[in-house]
């Protein structure tokens, strides 16, 4: 049973004006089997929990501790925290030009399951996933992601989703820039990666439209680099109706107090 812990996380980023802090004690514990959705305003800071955790270079942890399955995960390198079983969704996707979507994936799996999987069993069960998600299999020898629309390239982050099973996922933005069909298409992504064993899930977003078709366990409202406020899905309900205003200017008006 894997368990994502979070705890009084700090991070800063340097800025032209010097070092300026994001995140201002983080706590947060994600358990296997369920999903968690983090709302919040542009600028709140949930894009920088993403990538504090999965250890994106511009972002200084300046105090607080990640754990997984009681491991640190900040003692860990970018590809060390992948194979521990943590999985990262960007909002944007890179291309990366030269380097085919099959061998992408294959050498990902690779690196993960700790060995090469079989080249039939493998091909068999990359058409499968692809099928599920309406992608052409044209697409297996095209360079990641180059050329791909929005739509196209959240596809493909669920693709890997799918074929690497991590313990825990952290889905950044995955429903921007998605059609209904797009939208309909990756959330049944996710919920056959849920449905496939005891995985967590951090669901980051904006709105509400994600998560009327993947349920979220629990809802926090993320504002000026902290959770102000957690809950069930009906609070996700409840921003949907007055948006985050009550919380943003609670928090101002607690610095400022």
């Amino acid at each position: 049973m894997a368990t994502l812990e979070i705890k009084d996380l700090h991070v800063s980023v340097n800025t032209d004006e010097g070092s300026k802090e994001i995140l201002k004690g983080v706590d947060l514990t994600i358990k296997a089997g369920e999903t968690h959705a983090i709302m919040g305003p542009n600028g709140s800071g949930k894009s920088t929990l993403s990538y504090a955790i999965a250890g994106h270079p511009k972002y200084e942890i300046t105090s607080g501790s990640v754990l997984l399955d009681g491991e640190d995960v900040l003692e860990m390198t970018v590809d060390e925290r992948a194979r521990a079983g943590l999985f990262l969704a960007m909002q944007y996707p890179v291309e990366v030009p030269g380097v085919s979507m099959s061998n992408f994936l294959r050498t990902a799996a690779t690196a993960v399951r700790g060995e090469a999987p079989k080249l039939r069993h493998w091909v068999k069960e990359v058409k499968e996933a692809m099928s599920e998600l309406d992608i052409d299999p044209t697409f297996a020898e095209r360079s990641v992601n180059e050329g791909f629309s929005g739509g196209e390239k959240k596809r493909h982050e669920i693709l890997q989703l799918g074929l690497l099973k991590p313990k825990v996922a952290i889905l950044d933005e995955t429903d921007s820039g998605l059609d209904v069909d797009a939208l309909r298409v990756v959330s049944e992504g996710v919920n056959r990666y849920k449905a496939s064993g005891d995985v967590g899930v951090m669901l980051i977003t904006h709105y509400t439209r994600i998560l009327k078709y993947i349920s979220p366990d629990f809802v926090h409202v993320f504002a000026n680099g902290r959770i102000a406020e957690s809950g069930g899905p009906e609070l996700a309900d409840q921003l949907e109706a007055e948006g985050y205003v009550k919380y943003i200017g609670k928090q101002e008006a607690a610095s400022i107090g």
